[in-house]
Formats: C-alpha cells, sequence, structure tokens
C-alpha cells in the first residue's frame, strides 16, 4: 500500500483523549514548537562556579551610565548582584548589636551567644565583627570574625545559638565580647498555611486564639526589584525598601541600604506588598501599604503611595507637588504589578486596574478593566510589547486594552495538580526569540515548583480554538526565576534544588537553605553545572492515537504497519522513536515488538511489523549532545481484518 502522510498540528492536547485529539500531540517534556514542528529545546550552562544560598525569587536586569550591565537577584535570604561573572552580596542589614558575649562547651560545635533584646530568630543570618573570645574555647577570633552564621535556634530574647564548622575544645560558661550585624530577614523559603496561638487577626477572630490551617498564609520571601536610572530600587514584601547605586565608585563593597547617599528612602514607607518606578515619570509607587507612614500595623494591602516625581523619598501630600494615594475596591490584596508601555497594570486576587499618569491635581488615573481575573501570585504576570499574559487561581488571561481568557488545550491537567495556595511561588518568564510565556509551578504535595506550562503566543493555531501549549516536568528544566535576553544576549534562570547546599554567601552553620543554579539558556544541547560536568537534557513527544481510514469508517479494520520513513528537519546524534497500538480506545498503549527504534541523520526508512486500530508515535532523544526537529511522519499503512 502508498506511504501515507500523518499531519500535525503544533502543541499539545490534554483536554480531549488520545484517540479524539485528532492530528494533536498530546504529551511533551523539554520540547517547543518552532516553525510549526516539534523539537528539543535548547540546553543551558552555570554562568558560574558558585551556587547561591536560598531560592532566588526574583531577578532584574540593569545598565549604568557607564554601560555596566547588572543582574540583581533576590531570594529567601539575601539580595546578591551578578556583574561580570561574579557574584557580590549586597542584602541589606539592620544596626549592629554590641556587646554581646560567647559560652562553649567542651566536644561541641554549638555556640551560645548572649545578647539582650537581639530580635533575632532561628534560620536567621548574622554577621560576626569585632569579636574578642574568652580564653579556654579553643577558637580564634578569626573563626568567627567577618564571617556568616545561620541562627541554630533562639532560646529567648536574650540567647541564641550559632553551629561553627568545628567542636569547642573548651567550655567557657560566657565571656568574651562580638558586635551582630543582622541581615535584614526577608521570608521563608516556601508558601504555607500558619496556624497557632497569634496568628489570627482583629476581625476574623480574637487575638490570642489558635487559628486554623486554612486561616492563614504565610507568603514567601519576595522582592520588588526596579531601577531608578542606576539605582537598584530593592523593596521585600511587607517589609523596607533599599537603594544601592551602581554610580558609587566603591558600589561593589557596598550594601544596599535606607541611607544610600543622595537616594535614602528613610522616608518610605516600611511594609509595603510591592514596588515599582513609573515608566516615564519617575514616580516611586508602594502597593499595598501603610496608611501611615512608618507604622506597619496601618498596612492596608489595597492601598497605594507614590512618591514626589523624581524624588523616591518625599510622599507628603502637597499642593505644590505630585505625591498621592490610591485605595482599590475589588479584591482584598493587591498581588502584583506590571509596567506596559505607558500603563502600570495592577491585579489584586480579583481583579485587574490600570494606572496611568493623567497629570495635575491627580497625577495619576485608576480604571479597573476587569474582574474574576486576579493574579495567582506576584511573580505569575508577564509583558511583552504592551500585552501582558498572566496566571490566575482558574485560568490563564491576557491584557492587550481588554482582558482576554485564553483557551488552553492542557487547562485541566495543569489546574487539577497546581498547588494554589503556593500560588507566590509560581514564576512567570518571557523568552522572546521562540515567542514563549512559560509559568513553572508547584503542584499538590510539592513544596517547590516541579512543573511548567507554556504558551506560545507566536503561533495562535487559528485551526485549533484552545492555542498552542506544551507542558513538562523534567527536574533539571524547573525554574525560580527567569529574565529574557534584552540586557543580556540570552534568557538567564535560575533553577532550585532544597537538598542541596549553597556556597554563596558562605554561611557558617548552613542548613536548610537549598542552592540556587544561576544558568544562561538557549546555549548548547544539554546541562552545563557550575563544576564543568553535564547533564543530559533528554526530551519527547508523543501523537495522538491514530487510526486506519477506510470507506467503512476509521479503525474499523486493525492496520498493519509494515515501515515507516523518519523526516527530520534537524537530527544531531541520536533519536528514539517507538511506534505503540491500542486495539480499543480504552486499551493502555503496548510497545510494538520491534520498537524502539534508533534513527540518525542517515537512516532512509525502518521496518517494522504493527497491529492494532489504532498507533502512535513518540520521538525522543537520551544521550547528550542530541537535538532534533521533527518534520513530518510517513507510514506503509494497510487493513489487516476486522478482529
Amino acid at each position: 500500500m502508498a506511504l501515507l502522510d500523518f499531519t500535525f498540528f503544533p502543541g499539545i492536547d490534554k483536554q480531549n483523549t488520545a484517540v479524539g485529539a485528532e492530528q494533536r500531540w498530546i504529551d511533551c517534556d523539554n520540547v517547543r514548537f518552532r516553525y510549526l514542528l516539534p523539537e528539543k529545546v535548547g540546553g543551558w550552562s552555570s554562568l558560574i562556579t558558585d551556587t547561591i544560598a536560598g531560592v532566588a525569587r526574583r531577578q532584574f536586569a540593569f545598565v549604568d551610565l557607564d554601560g555596566n550591565r547588572y543582574v540583581a537577584i533576590g531570594t529567601d535570604k539575601f539580595l546578591l548582584l551578578y556583574f561580570e561573572g561574579q557574584l557580590y552580596d549586597i542584602t541589606p542589614v539592620k544596626t549592629a548589636l554590641t556587646g554581646a558575649t560567647i559560652a562553649t562547651a567542651s566536644g561541641s560545635a554549638i555556640c551560645t551567644i548572649t545578647k539582650s533584646t537581639h530580635g533575632l530568630v532561628a534560620g536567621d543570618i548574622v554577621q560576626f565583627n569585632s569579636v574578642t573570645l574568652p580564653g579556654g574555647t579553643g577558637y580564634s577570633a578569626s573563626d568567627f570574625e567577618d564571617k556568616n552564621f545561620q541562627v541554630t535556634s533562639v532560646t529567648s530574647s536574650s540567647v541564641f545559638t550559632v553551629t561553627q564548622s568545628s567542636n569547642a575544645t573548651g567550655t567557657v560558661s560566657t565571656g568574651g565580647s562580638i558586635e551582630l550585624i543582622p541581615y535584614e530577614p526577608v521570608g521563608p523559603a516556601a508558601q504555607s498555611y500558619g496556624y497557632g496561638w497569634g496568628t489570627d487577626t482583629w476581625g476574623t477572630g480574637k487575638w490570642g486564639e489558635a487559628s486554623s490551617a486554612n486561616d492563614i498564609t504565610l507568603e514567601p520571601g519576595l522582592w520588588s526589584l526596579s531601577n531608578f536610572g542606576q539605582v537598584l530600587v530593592a523593596t521585600i514584601a511587607n517589609g523596607k525598601t533599599f537603594t544601592w547605586n551602581a554610580g558609587d565608585a566603591a558600589r561593589l563593597s557596598v550594601r544596599a541600604s535606607t541611607t544610600t547617599t543622595d537616594f535614602v528612602t528613610t522616608g518610605n514607607p516600611t511594609a509595603t506588598r510591592a514596588t515599582l518606578i513609573s515608566p516615564t515619570t519617575r514616580h516611586l509607587i508602594h502597593f499595598g501599604t501603610e496608611t501611615t507612614i512608618g507604622s506597619t500595623s496601618t498596612q492596608d494591602d489595597m492601598f497605594i503611595r507614590f512618591s514626589e516625581q523624581e524624588d523616591i523619598n518625599d510622599y507628603s501630600i502637597q499642593a505644590t507637588n505630585t505625591a498621592g494615594s490610591q485605595r482599590l475596591q475589588d479584591g482584598t490584596k493587591i498581588m502584583g504589578t506590571l509596567v506596559a508601555k505607558e500603563n502600570i497594570l495592577i491585579w489584586t486576587d480579583n481583579a485587574l486596574y490600570t494606572m496611568k499618569f493623567v497629570g495635575a491635581p491627580f497625577t495619576f488615573g485608576f480604571e479597573q478593566v476587569g474582574t474574576n481575573c486576579g493574579l495567582i501570585g506576584k511573580n505569575a504576570a508577564i509583558e511583552i510589547d504592551g500585552v501582558a499574559y498572566w496566571m490566575g487561581s482558574n485560568g490563564f488571561f491576557s491584557f492587550d486594552g481588554t482582558v482576554n481568557t485564553l483557551p488552553c488545550s492542557v487547562e485541566d491537567f495543569v489546574y487539577d495538580d497546581v498547588d494554589t495556595t503556593k500560588g507566590q511561588q509560581i514564576c512567570a518568564g518571557i523568552n522572546n526569540l521562540f515567542t514563549e510565556v512559560t509559568w513553572w509551578y508547584p503542584t499538590s504535595g510539592s513544596d517547590f515548583n516541579n512543573r511548567y506550562v507554556v504558551y506560545n503566543y507566536g503561533v495562535t493555531n487559528n485551526p485549533l480554538p484552545m492555542g498552542n501549549w506544551y507542558t513538562g516536568t523534567n527536574t533539571n528544566s524547573i525554574r525560580t526565576t527567569w529574565i529574557d535576553s534584552l540586557v543580556y544576549p540570552k534568557p538567564y534562570a535560575t533553577a532550585y534544588n532544597s537538598s542541596g547546599t549553597g556556597n554563596f554567601p558562605s554561611i557558617i552553620g548552613e542548613t536548610g537553605l537549598g542552592r540556587s543554579v544561576l544558568f544562561e539558556h538557549e546555549t548548547g544541547t544539554d546541562q552545563v553545572n557550575p563544576d564543568g560536568s553535564v547533564t543530559t537534557l533528554t526530551s519527547f513527544i508523543q501523537s495522538y492515537d491514530f487510526s486506519l481510514q477506510t470507506d467503512q469508517g476509521a479503525a474499523e479494520y486493525f492496520l498493519a504497519m509494515r515501515r515507516f520513513l523518519p523526516n527530520f528537519k534537524i537530527l544531531q546524534g541520536d533519536a528514539t522513536i517507538t511506534i505503540s497500538v491500542a486495539d480499543y480506545p480504552a486499551d493502555q498503549n503496548t510497545n510494538t515488538t520491534l520498537s524502539p527504534f534508533t534513527v540518525n541523520s542517515t537512516t532512509t526508512k525502518v521496518d517494522t511489523r504493527a497491529r492494532g486500530r489504532y498507533a502512535a508515535i513518540k520521538i525522543e532523544n537520551t544521550g547528550a549532545a542530541e537535538s532534533w526537529r521533527f518534520g513530518t511522519f510517513q507510514a506503509d499503512l494497510q487493513p489487516d481484518g476486522r478482529r
């Protein structure tokens, strides 16, 4: 019988059955669609040999007036700077605490630090300076001086412990003198429900009552990062705002601060959900902030406050300036914000607003443009060319002047298993080279992101009503931050391993922080790790279950496949093709006797024996240095009886 061509539309269809998803692919991993054809995604390579302690939650790339490029990276513990192949710690710190003392126990690495009203909690990072040790500990001052420690436990408001890298050789009850420099706390690594005494709030219960686990959400440590010219503006979610000046001659040896020369933020609110710098007008805007500046108890999650134009520290509202405030109504809290050309987009947990400069006397005008379209997490929205895409608690949306629901061919696959209680961990990224928006998200039972879903906005699939979507679960492909190729020629992203240990910044007694790796994407075919080793990047795609079309209808006859012709547009190394068959739609597909088949660029045809009412093909690579883009599938099919 003559060869038959099988044509597949781009994208994955998981809304239909394997038989019903005609002319569609139904599953994939590490695959994208380019020129309507499926191909393995590009590889990625670690930018540095260091790994980051903790989970990265935000990246922001910017350029100073001399053309130097930087990436600010906000984690659950630190604010870091990537510059010229190196990481720098610019995390803001609290006021130094002097006069602390130390106690040790022979044979133990636990050191007990006494300092009244230290204000630390377990897991905090604190730097030791001006160290004078009592005699008999077995340690030297250099074991502590200018070193970062993670607080192991807190015994009381006056006592906490740290863990040294070696045991003390003597027991000392207390003594010496240490200056403590606590790092500004950011937040937990993972989002969770809070419960217990004192977590309830007025209006929902009585203070001092234990709240149930579904009452209070403890959000993870998050950052807002933007730039005021060459000055980095960094806000800890529900915390303070700091600046770091790239124009400072000693910039790489100073930390972000509220007292940066010429860019102080001491007059800023001290509890804010998010900040950004407005386009063209250069106002610093606080979202979900205090109604009384400096009073954290007045934080209103729906309240907006903006500074005087060109002055990021002046919030006094006067007839002679452009500072002001506004409260939104639809929703319970502001979730996230983006700049989209001349508009600022503001999402609550239920609605979308636009904020636009209108001039005196109001400075900014606010308009609600959508409802029931709230944002699931602070970093779950992305913008390209004035169009925003975001993930809500109940679907995917876009805004191009009008809020649109994005029809999604993998919607049930995503929303049946996404953990919406961890929405603040979801990360959206855009890869403009391939017109892709990706969301990395955690599923039920996972503490951190473990899946991703992609919407290809450049291929709209006009013949198909559900858009061009694809998914992935490969552990090596999961990200917590992403920035597109704008300041840098290729996308940068971070991957997190909760069981790993990062080495930057160096922290003595580090435990439970995990490790993030900074990768450059779309380079090579595999994953190059910080130590130079290579992890194979595997990929696959599987088709719908197709049947033999005859005059009597589809699947009336069993089909017999004698041979097929692999047709790859690109094939580097080997690819594996598997043919599977099923007798009925409800049956589990089984691989044919001779499958799988290994093909390469010289393979012209493959002989096989396959029999069933339905057949499917799976294309994959399992080895390193392999890449492919699949074209069409041609097979020799003929009827082979009705049973």
